[in-house]
Parts: structure tokens; sequence; C-alpha cells
């Protein structure tokens, strides 16, 4: 299975990233996290990584999404994470990420969280 990326827009101020297939150690990570650090870069600044497709994630997968995290932080954004499922979900699960980024089980989820931090930003 290969790794596809989609990018677009759920409501005009949040921007969906979804990942789907695996993200690994391997020849598409590098261009994964490029795609992923060139959308904050170009301004979004509500950002949902949704995760609805992915199969299976491994340390470099979990480095990538981290710095990304980072990024958006540095950068004075938002961002949620949303889909994770099965194997994904349990390995975000034993690593409590959902300290440092905030989980969501489906994208509408994530989507009205980011909606209503303008709110209470």
């Amino acid at each position: 299975m290969t790794t596809e990326t989609k990018v677009h827009r759920v409501e005009p101020d949040i921007t969906v990233f979804a990942i789907s297939g695996r993200l690994i150690l391997g020849d598409l990570l590098p261009s994964v996290e490029s795609a992923m650090r060139e959308t904050i870069d170009g301004g979004v600044r509500k950002l949902v990584i949704d995760l609805t497709g992915l199969n299976m994630i491994d340390s470099s997968g979990i480095g990538t999404l981290i710095k990304r995290i980072e990024q958006m932080e540095q950068a004075g954004g938002r961002i949620c994470v949303a889909g994770a499922h099965g194997a994904v979900a349990k390995v975000f699960h034993t690593i409590r990420i959902d300290r440092i980024v905030a989980l969501d089980a489906d994208l509408a989820s994530a989507c009205a969280r980011l909606s209503s931090s303008a709110a209470t930003a």
C-alpha cells in the first residue's frame, strides 16, 4: 500500500491534510513531510491532519507529525489530529501523543474543535 496525501478546505479558515496508507520510513516520507511543511509555511493557521485512511505509522512518521505540530505552534496556529484508528490509535495511546496535540475521533469533531477555538482565542 502506498502513501497518499490530499489537501482541501473544509471551512473558510480550516485546512485538512489527509494521509492514507502508511506513514513510515521510506521514499515517500520526505515528500509527505515537505508537503505538510509547505502547507503551514503557506499561511495555514488551522490544520486538521486526517488519519482516517492511515493503516500504519512508525517512529519516523510520528517524528514527522511532531515536527509539524511544533512548526504550527511556532507559527501561532492550531492543529488537531483526526480519525486515528486500529494500530495507529494504539501507537498514539502508547506514546501519549494526546499530551501534545488534540486527538479527535473524526474529521467533523476536529473541525468543530478548531472552529470553536476562534471564539475562545
